[in-house]
């Protein structure tokens, strides 16, 4: 399990969403079938495509949260720089 969430980690957003929009495919045909009143082959596919599913958007999410706190920590540090060196200016 913690490999399958490295390589999801690791993979860029563009192949998550073609991995998502691949799930979401599946699980409409899975969910079609089971409608349908044939049954499944394998009961579990239904689960574990939800499963995936809630992951990916999890990582999405993450890494979009991840890429917006770098640029507010960069600003941030800019700003306590200036600060810093407005003090000793002020000092001097």
């Amino acid at each position: 399990m913690a490999k399958k969430l490295e390589a999801l980690r690791d993979s860029a957003a563009q192949e998550l969403e073609v991995k998502l929009v691949e799930l979401k495919t599946t699980l409409s045909k899975e969910k079609a079938q089971l409608a349908s009143g044939t049954r499944a082959e394998k009961p579990a596919k239904i689960r574990n495509a939800r499963r995936q599913i809630a992951r990916i958007l999890t990582i999405i999410h993450e890494k979009k949260f991840n890429a917006g706190a770098a640029k507010a920590k960069a600003a941030a540090g800019k700003k306590v720089v200036e600060a810093k060196g407005a003090k000793k200016g002020v000092s001097a």
